[in-house]
């Protein structure tokens, strides 16, 4: 049997902001928007940010019955070997403590190895869900930068304030919503996934 039409998406996440984020790049698609029910708690198991979206949207599409859609983001650090990863939210339990946990480990990791590598990337993977629960499209985008020593800037979330682009010379945090959409992890894995879901629209 086919899924039901796709009129109604909700955003597996509980965290605000990515809500309004997605809110954002799917307000011309006509869609009702809403976040998942509060309450609902889906264990991230996953050892990456594919399995762990797949597993979000899984869990939200069969407790609501909706099409869900569920991101899984973090950012990796080169000389953290990857870290904070697929723990990014769990790193600490608020952004500023995050952020200082981050500073202070990549500063012991500096230390150790004499040479200075900020290197990092933040990663968004997208898994849609039809409302049986099944996987309907999945994409991953990447945005590359570095860590700064301090914070700078007011907007956006989580790490946002330390993570510099390189090529527009600005963190996340002192971007508008319009250039994060558009250069952003979160952006770039939305633009991938756009066209399908037009094409889902469509049928």
């Amino acid at each position: 049997m086919a899924p039901s039409p796709l009129t109604k998406l909700v955003i597996a996440s509980g965290n605000a902001g990515k809500v309004r984020e997605f809110s954002a790049l799917l307000a011309n698609l006509g869609l009702a928007i809403q976040p998942q029910p509060e309450g609902l708690e889906v264990e991230e198991t996953g050892t990456t940010f594919a399995k762990n979206a797949r597993l979000k949207a899984i869990a939200v599409a069969q407790a609501t019955g909706e099409w869900a859609l569920a991101d899984d983001s973090g950012l990796s650090v080169d000389a953290l070997g990857g870290a904070p990863g697929v723990h990014s939210a769990r790193y600490a339990d608020s952004d500023s403590s995050r952020i200082t946990r981050l500073l202070q480990e990549l500063g012991q990791a500096q230390a150790t190895a004499g040479t200075p590598n900020r290197q990092a990337h933040f990663a968004a993977a997208l898994a849609l869900a039809d409302p049986s629960g099944h996987i309907q499209l999945e994409v991953e985008g990447r945005c590359s930068g570095l860590i700064l020593e301090t914070p700078r800037g007011t907007g956006g979330f989580g790490y946002d304030p330390v993570f510099l682009v390189p090529e527009v010379g600005l963190t996340f945090a002192e971007m508008d919503g319009a250039l994060k959409a558009q250069i952003g992890h979160r952006g770039r894995a939305f633009a991938l996934l756009a066209p399908a879901l037009l094409q889902l629209l469509e049928r």
